[in-house]
């Protein structure tokens, strides 16, 4: 189908957080991670796996992401499958024109996600769009927008599909 909903972005290194966990917690963790139910009331189908009134798993849910042991919960979509090419970008971009890149590029509703880096090449982000073509096009678009020349477009020559899950 090329839908996924999975747990993105536990922290499990966070032996503070880790603390304020009980079994329970550790149990719905490790279930919704790749295997989040996707119907109507998702949390009372885990409830029912996990032995667990609906509105206990909601509220233990409520109160990971409150602690931020649960960074998001959201859809993984397989672009390719859906339409769609994607690629990596990265972008040398100077220190006093860091804000304004990043704004112009957020502005593209392709952009799933951006982070900088400790290199020449600072900013990296990942655009999403209809056809390569296109994603060439806004590049151009935000170097014109920003003044930052120096944009690598890296799409996969291969693709490899890693499961990441967290045991905790």
């Amino acid at each position: 189908m090329g839908i996924s909903l999975k747990l993105v972005e536990i922290m499990p290194e966070n032996n503070e957080l880790n603390q304020e966990m009980d079994q329970v917690d550790r149990d719905i963790l490790n279930l919704i991670q790749s295997g989040f139910p996707i119907t109507a009331r998702p949390y009372q189908a885990l409830g029912e796996e996990l032995g667990l009134p609906e509105q206990e798993v909601i509220d233990r849910v409520k109160r990971m992401k409150e602690c931020r042991i649960i960074r998001r919960i959201g859809a993984n979509f397989q672009s390719s499958k859906m339409g769609f090419t994607s690629t990596l970008c990265a972008a040398k971009v100077p220190e006093e024109a860091m804000d304004q890149f990043v704004a112009v590029v957020n502005a593209y509703p392709g952009v799933t996600h951006n982070y900088r880096r400790d290199h020449q090449y600072n900013v990296w982000f990942t655009f999403i769009a209809e056809s390569m073509d296109l994603i060439d096009q806004y590049l151009e678009e935000i170097r014109q927008k920003t003044g930052v020349t120096q944009i690598c477009n890296l799409p996969a020559k291969k693709l490899f599909k890693i499961k990441v899950d967290f045991p905790v």
